[in-house]
């Protein structure tokens, strides 16, 4: 066959080109025409202490997706999207339809012991790391992000394979201590690599001194110390799907 009995095979056949939207806020998705099965993974925000610096860390947010989700061409769908929190036992999190369809739950707040990280709904994904005596990082692709350890000790990396973002800790000869590590939303890659720079996993940011990594990275000292959460839809659903298969850009 040649080259342009394949293009015009491929249009009369009606194949879906392969499309994409990442969502930082909450918004609306207007399915575009054509697109009939969407991929999304949802990440929450991490949580924070909402107070001083050492007033506690907060735990980081979950990584959900789900593949393959019917969509109508034409129609309108809800995105949510979680800021950093620090509200006492808030469920909130970042969503695609409803939470009940794929769902990553905002990390918690964390004042004194350990704070779980919060979980998710979907295919697949990971909890968030627990916040304890530093942040926890955000959650993998297929497993919990890294839990925060004392000051004295290493900040704890992902599980392997995981993807998500290691823990915030420091070393005992430096009082600064490092934010939790974010993930990144093109699919799965390395975990964040235990040290106490909290680095972040699947491609998302280290935690730093101020703030959680994007995106899910814990927090503390503050409203806004943590790393944001996020949305990315991608398509066709049927072919582009989590944790790997063709989920880079397209």
């Amino acid at each position: 066959m040649s080259a342009n009995q394949q293009v015009l095979a491929t249009s009369f056949l009606g194949v879906t080109p392969p499309g994409q939207q990442v969502f930082t806020s909450s918004d609306t998705w207007v399915c575009p025409a054509g697109v009939t099965s969407v991929s999304v993974v949802c990440v929450g925000a991490g949580g924070t202490s909402g107070g001083l610096e050492y007033s506690g860390y907060g735990s980081g947010g979950g990584l959900g997706y789900k593949n393959n989700i019917t969509v109508v061409p034409g129609n309108s769908y809800t995105v949510n999207v979680s800021a950093g929190q620090w509200s006492p036992g808030a469920a909130s999190g970042s969503y695609f339809i409803s939470s009940a369809t794929v769902f990553g739950k905002c990390g918690a707040q964390a004042h004194t012991g350990p704070t779980a990280g919060g979980t998710f709904v979907g295919d697949g994904g990971g909890n968030g790391g627990d916040g304890r005596y530093s942040s926890g990082g955000a959650g993998g692709y297929s497993g919990k992000g890294g839990d925060g350890l004392s000051s004295s000790a290493p900040a704890q990396a992902s599980n392997a394979g995981a993807g998500g973002g290691a823990a915030g800790g420091c070393i005992s000869a430096d009082p600064i201590v490092f934010k939790g590590g974010g993930v990144g939303l093109l699919g799965q890659g390395t975990s964040g690599a235990s040290d106490y720079e909290s680095s972040g996993g699947s491609g998302g940011a280290n935690g730093s001194a101020t703030l959680g990594g994007n995106y899910g990275g814990g927090g503390s000292g503050g409203d806004n110390s943590a790393g944001a959460g996020a949305v990315r839809i991608i398509w066709p659903g049927d072919l582009r799907q989590f944790p790997s298969t063709r989920t880079a850009d397209e």
